[in-house]
């Protein structure tokens, strides 16, 4: 027999004192085996991904019957697969016969009332905090069993970071913090150019070497354009950061935004904190950007360690009068607080991308451009691995 959901709270009971508290072992052994189980947790956290707030097996029988085409693009294929444990291809061939519409709803009723017997939902059809716990847990033993078979996160890589060993000298750029000026090495410089005074050009800094400790915000856009499929796969790859992150005993926080700020976590070495925070977002609502590295740079702790934030977006900011020098005023506040920025762009417009460059350079981070939403884990993790 499985055991309740309510146990899922052994998994918090069970956390370790280091590394990410996560006990792989104990989490398996909840949902191994249990198609049933697995799906509701599959379902819950798909609901979330679709800004869905409730379920109502009734208006979604109904939107079924009368416009399929028009129910599988707000409800995607993969929720009404498993609301109704039909594959979608069937649905569409039977969907006009009665006898398939009463069977059909019989087994979306089933469905959802088997989730409020096992209060993943409430009476009103909301998700419940079990049923959020029950999501975040399939949604990351689905994520850490993908990172295992494509192989990521197994190769340490040596970091460059702003704190650390003085390892090197290069020269000046723009937005290099002024305390990392190498000033003897340059001043030999600029004598040897016969210089009289320093110049630009002549300027080194010092880069710093040796791992550090590292806090890294992620940011993920939950603006309308993002809900499905986008925002699923980017939920699943900060699940994938914050799992490598707090093995090697870094800090990763989360900022989930629209309009305003929807969930905030502060860089935490809890990895089930983060995953059940994560699992809850839903996307809605438009992009302000501006606001998100205004409040990062909030969260990150004042003392000497590497400060990164991770912005995940399909858009341009939106919210203001002039939303993206605002935008750009903030990334360089950010970096003069030596608070690197990269940024993850899914199929950015080309108008998009350019002032994506410009926060990029700004920011002393990295950009990367997503057609391809299956590799996006794999990109944020190189960001992280690459600080």
């Amino acid at each position: 027999m499985f055991p309740s959901v309510e146990k899922v709270e052994e998994w918090e009971k069970a956390e370790e004192q280091e590394g990410t508290g996560f006990d792989e072992g104990l989490t398996h052994s909840l949902i191994e085996g249990n198609k049933e189980r697995i799906d509701q947790g599959q379902l819950l956290d798909t609901a979330a991904s679709q800004g869905l707030n409730a379920f109502n097996p009734d208006m979604v029988f109904e939107q079924i019957v009368k416009d399929f085409k028009n129910a599988q693009s707000v409800y995607g294929e993969k929720m009404l697969r498993l609301i109704t444990g039909e594959d979608v291809s069937a649905i569409r061939k039977n969907i006009k016969f009665p006898e398939y519409q009463r069977q059909l709803k019989a087994q979306m009723n089933k469905r959802v009332q088997a989730l409020k017997e096992e209060k993943l939902i409430d009476k009103e059809g909301t998700i419940t905090e079990h049923g959020t716990e029950l999501a975040s847990l399939v949604a990351s033993m689905e994520e850490l069993d993908e990172l295992r078979a494509k192989g990521i996160g197994e190769k340490e890589t040596k970091k460059i970071q702003q704190y650390g060993e003085k390892d090197s000298i290069r020269f000046w750029k723009r937005h290099d913090r002024y305390r990392d000026i190498a000033l003897k090495q340059s001043m030999k410089l600029a004598l040897r150019r016969h210089h009289k005074m320093l110049e630009e050009e002549d300027l080194r800094v010092f880069t710093r070497s040796g791992r550090g400790k590292i806090y890294v915000v992620y940011g993920l856009d939950a603006s309308g354009s993002m809900k499905g499929k986008k925002i699923a796969l980017c939920k699943k790859a900060g699940i994938a950061l914050a799992f490598q992150a707090i093995e090697k005993r870094d800090q990763v926080g989360l900022l989930v935004f629209g309009s305003e700020i929807e969930e905030v976590v502060y860089p935490t070495s809890d990895f089930s904190l983060f995953v059940k925070s994560i699992a809850k977002v839903k996307a809605k609502k438009q992009t302000d950007i501006a606001l998100t590295i205004e409040k990062a740079m909030e969260l990150f702790p004042d003392e000497n360690v590497t400060k990164h934030i991770i912005l995940l977006t399909d858009a341009m900011p939106t919210v203001g009068d002039d939303p993206k020098q605002k935008t750009l005023e903030l990334v360089e506040q950010a970096a003069a607080l030596g608070i690197s920025i990269s940024l993850i762009g899914i199929g950015l417009e080309r108008e998009a991308e350019t002032f994506a460059k410009q926060m990029v350079e700004i920011g002393n981070g990295r950009l990367y451009i997503i057609r391809d939403l299956e590799n996006i884990d794999r990109i944020v993790l190189e960001d992280y691995q690459n600080l």
